[in-house]
């Protein structure tokens, strides 16, 4: 049963997502959470560990299901290990080491929703050039002069990473870490990616740019976007935030019946 506790510990993700979309987060896994048989089947050949991770980041969803009114439901992946959502449901998991978390909107007022949580580290040597372009490098370097506390290469990995779970089920291909260019605003903690592959689509309008937040709490970072539909999103008077499960689970949003 959800009760309202942890406020201050459960609510990182859910503070950079408006209100009508609902997250549900964890910072350990939860033993007694449940698969469905189809889940069940996906999973079958994997390791206690990543079974453990599979099964709590689709009890945060499940959760997060609940705090938009709707019923428990299988998250099965698909053929690029995608979630795949019930009817009306758009969403994004996350899952790493200390932290699982899912964010769910109605697809009427969102179009998709991409989040992403990382360890608040360095990158390995490696892999910056991989996922980052010269004008990019630059624009980090200069972060990391003026703001040297945060690990601005694991932030744009985690950006990116946003950006590509929101791509993806709109344009169902691959999008490469540098066909999106993107740039932080340190004051606003805001990210805004620009794309450089045409594919993905909102209400008949191409998608060429998208605008994210981000958190950096208890040695993590926290990356968001989102994609809305054309008309406004009308207010909700049943919004409001629902906090705390067994084992430090909590749902964050607004319910809509």
């Amino acid at each position: 049963m959800l009760i309202r506790r942890h406020l201050a510990q459960c609510s990182a993700m859910g503070s950079i997502l408006p209100a009508h979309v609902v997250t549900a987060e964890t910072v350990e896994d939860l033993p007694n959470a449940e698969l469905y048989p189809e889940e069940e089947a996906a999973i079958h050949h994997a390791g206690m560990g990543r079974r453990r991770e599979f099964a709590t980041v689709r009890q945060c969803a499940r959760v997060a299901l609940a705090g938009l009114g709707l019923p428990a439901a299988p998250i099965v992946p698909g053929a690029d290990r995608e979630p795949q959502w019930p009817d009306g449901v758009v969403g994004s998991l996350t899952h790493c080491d200390g932290y699982r978390a899912a964010a769910l909107a109605r697809d009427t007022d969102v179009a998709s929703v991409g989040i992403d949580a990382e360890p608040h580290d360095s990158l390995p040597d490696r892999v910056l050039p991989m996922i980052a372009g010269p004008d990019e490098s630059r624009h980090l370097s200069r972060l990391r002069s003026e703001i040297p506390e945060v690990h601005w290469d694991r932030l744009m990995f985690s950006a990116k990473e946003s950006v590509y779970k929101a791509w993806f089920p709109l344009a169902r291909t691959w999008l490469d870490f540098k066909e999106a260019t993107v740039a932080f605003d340190p004051a606003t903690r805001t990210f805004e990616a620009e794309l450089h592959r045409s594919g993905a689509f909102v209400d008949g309008r191409p998608v060429t740019r998208l605008t994210g937040r981000w958190l950096v709490r208890n040695s993590l970072v926290f990356t968001s976007t989102i994609l809305t539909r054309s008309r406004p999103v009308l207010s909700d008077e049943h919004s409001g935030r629902v906090f705390g499960a067994d084992g430090g689970l909590c749902a964050v949003g607004g319910s809509r019946q």
